[in-house]
């Protein structure tokens, strides 16, 4: 069993940044593929981006490439969500997601969070 929480949210204006957190309970973090997802309201569950067990390899959704890093620090059992040039259609939910070997863009997560709001105003 995997527990993730995350963190960072909040309001901020266009153009600015934010970073998310998450933290995951358990020994074998380092062994999950993680991913982001975000819901906005009205709208279906969007994947945003994933990163493998080592960190080597990372997938972005086209809305996100260029402005979203995604990256881990196994020592901590955390992944983190960096997010710049913020839009106002970034508005949303973000949750974090853990699975083993989960293909790039895929929703097959084995393990959720309950999500941090993340507003951006224009």
């Amino acid at each position: 069993q995997v527990q993730l929480i995350e963190s960072g949210g909040g309001l901020v204006q266009a153009g600015g940044s934010l970073r998310l957190s998450c933290a995951a309970s358990g020994r074998t973090f380092s062994s999950y593929t993680m991913g982001w997802f975000r819901r906005a309201p009205g709208k279906e569950r969007e994947f945003v981006a994933s990163i493998n067990w080592s960190g080597s390899s990372t997938s972005y959704a086209d809305s996100v490439k260029g402005r979203f890093t995604i990256s881990r620090d196994n020592a901590k059992n955390t992944v983190y969500l960096r997010m710049n040039s913020l839009k106002p259609e970034d508005t949303a939910v973000y949750y974090c997601a853990a699975g083993s070997n989960v293909p790039a863009f895929s929703h097959g997560y084995d393990y959720w969070g309950q999500g941090t709001q993340v507003t951006v105003s224009s």
